[in-house]
């Protein structure tokens, strides 16, 4: 595409230049350029894949029971650089729906100081087929159910202004700020693009570029 990875470093674009030369009628003038980058496209590949996978498969799944207090401390104390909390229930369409989707992005960036939580909204009776579901979903996140059927204290515990309503879905940094909030569906691109705006980053135009997309 062009030179550099790094956006302030770019000097040619290899790629923009020969559009123009034949949206004009031109010779490209540069007509290959060697492969450089992540070598995870290849075939040889797909066996750090599958153990890769197979590792996952290996990782514990529980549920813990959160009282207000605790949902309290979570609020004010993210335990990563950037948290991400799932409130849910096994009853909401859209929750399930969607659940996948931020496990799998949990995994992503497994590597960076980032967690997920999800919070299931389902009464403690429950805890079983919520524990199943989970399961299913081979949800290696830390992963809480409220301790009593006072669903709206509990919410309130976490975030007084919220509506009683799932799926709520909250990015936090890690001194609590606030970097993305979704009551309904979350808009997963949205949601990824803010992440990868706030990853720690070795130089300031990943995070400029996630910014601005």
């Amino acid at each position: 595409m062009d030179n550099s990875y790094r956006v302030e470093l770019v000097k040619t674009h290899g790629a923009r230049d020969a559009i123009d030369a034949q949206l004009n009628g031109k010779d490209v003038a540069v007509t290959h350029t060697g492969v450089f980058g992540c070598s995870t496209k290849w075939a040889e590949k797909s066996g750090d894949r599958a153990a890769a996978l197979e590792k996952i498969d290996q990782q514990p799944v529980s549920v813990t029971l959160a009282s207000m207090a605790d949902l309290t401390k979570l609020r004010a104390n993210p335990s990563h650089r950037m948290m991400l909390v799932d409130f849910w229930a096994s009853w909401c369409g859209s929750c399930i729906v969607e659940f996948a989707d931020l496990e799998d992005t949990l995994r992503m960036y497994a590597g960076r100081d980032r967690s997920l939580v999800t919070v299931s909204t389902n009464i403690p009776d429950e805890k079983a087929g919520v524990l199943r579901f989970l399961e299913k979903k081979h949800a290696t996140s830390t992963n809480l159910l409220f301790n009593s059927d006072e669903r709206e204290a509990h919410q309130k515990a976490f975030d007084p202004a919220w509506d009683s309503a799932v799926p709520y879905t909250i990015l936090l940094s890690g001194d609590g700020r606030v970097l993305y909030k979704k009551l309904g569906s979350v808009d997963l691109l949205e949601l990824r693009r803010t992440i990868l705006a706030n990853l720690p980053s070795d130089f300031i135009e990943f995070n400029r570029y996630w910014q601005s997309h």
